[in-house]
């Protein structure tokens, strides 16, 4: 389910691949096929990730700021495609993506109290927002008239 969850601003907010493609973008930047399997792979440890806490101690267990922590991580995620895609803000995109990597750096320490796997299987996700936030910087700067 979470992973559904995650998946769906792909849905909601489509890419669109003609706009992207006219972007201007660092030439380290992923290719659309790359990018989408990253996500593939990170949704299934978010996911893993959720459900080891579930079944050590339940949801309804955790803390407040652990659940408040990842309704914002969660929202954060699915609003970058709105914000890229649909509004077309590649600042707001970058912003977005800042708060995705802090809200997922203080996540992996409220994962800590409850499962040191669950917090090392975010650890991946954790360094690819770094990498999207550093590259929405550029393609915001590299794009703002």
């Amino acid at each position: 389910m979470v992973y559904l969850l995650f998946s769906l601003s792909g849905i909601l907010f489509p890419i669109n691949p003609t706009w992207y493609a006219s972007l201007k973008k660092p030439s380290w930047t992923p290719t659309g096929k790359t990018i989408g399997f990253i996500w593939a792979v990170l949704y299934a440890l978010i996911a893993l990730s959720l459900a080891i806490v579930e079944n050590k101690v339940g949801l309804k267990n955790t803390s407040i700021t652990f659940m408040l922590l990842w309704v914002i991580n969660y929202l954060a995620n699915q609003a970058f495609s709105f914000f890229e895609f649909i509004a077309k803000r590649l600042d707001l995109a970058f912003l977005d993506t800042a708060i995705v990597a802090i809200t997922t750096f203080l996540l992996i320490f409220a994962t800590l109290q409850y499962s040191v796997l669950a917090a090392i299987l975010l650890i991946p996700y954790l360094i690819w927002a770094f990498v999207a936030t550093i590259l929405a910087w550029f393609i915001y700067r590299l794009n703002s008239y």
